[in-house]
């Protein structure tokens, strides 16, 4: 399978969800991105602003704004870069909502919540094709703690990805959380805290739904 027949795949899926659920759906969804939001204790965070068939997080956005630095993508050529959240916002190209422009070059955030159209079996991001995503990330001064947001479940065991592909820390779906496999990761920071990854993995139960995997 090609990554090109994947994300049609996925697409399709996407398409076919019933709008009736959608408002369940997406309150699933940012119920466990506060939770894990909180568990990471991250100061500066990139979300997106939702459109289509994107889960819509504006709750959570509204929410981390009281005490956390919020940035949203900013289109800029064939990539992108972030800028602070602020009103208002204006519609752009492919009906993306932006805030206004920031001269300022910011080039560190602790977490980057991202939507993906699928993800394969290294965890790595299905997009829409344009590289957006994947021309931004090596922007970053480091790489932060990675949460790919879903609709709905859609994942193949599969390396259909190339290496450039931005890859995810944890996805998080209406339907559960997985984490991607980590070997010999370190089981406190400097300053003695548990990795972010561990304070993650505590927030789920491990049922049939919530599978994290580190």
């Amino acid at each position: 399978m090609s990554k090109s027949d994947f994300r049609a795949h996925c697409l399709n899926r996407l398409k076919s969800l019933s709008p009736s659920t959608k408002k369940v759906r997406d309150a699933t969804v940012n119920k466990q991105l506060q939770q894990v939001i909180k568990a990471l204790d991250g100061k500066r965070i990139l979300l997106y602003w939702p459109i289509g068939f994107e889960a819509d997080i504006r709750k959570t956005i509204q929410s981390l704004r009281r005490d956390k630095k919020v940035f949203l993508p900013f289109m800029d050529g064939v990539s992108f870069k972030m800028v602070p959240f602020r009103h208002p916002l204006e519609c752009k190209a492919f009906g993306i909502y932006e805030p206004r422009n920031s001269y300022r070059k910011y080039n560190l955030i602790d977490v980057a919540i991202v939507p993906v159209v699928g993800v394969d079996g290294s965890l790595r991001r299905v997009g829409f094709g344009k590289g957006m995503y994947d021309r931004f990330f090596p922007t970053l001064k480091t790489k932060p703690f990675t949460i790919f947001i879903q609709s709905c479940a859609c994942q193949t065991t599969q390396n259909v990805c190339d290496d450039y592909d931005v890859q995810g820390d944890l996805l998080i779906t209406p339907y559960g959380a997985q984490g991607m496999r980590k070997t010999n990761v370190k089981r406190t920071t400097r300053r003695g805290r548990s990795c972010p990854h561990q304070r993650v993995s505590r927030i789920f139960n491990f049922k049939k739904d919530y599978r994290l995997t580190f």
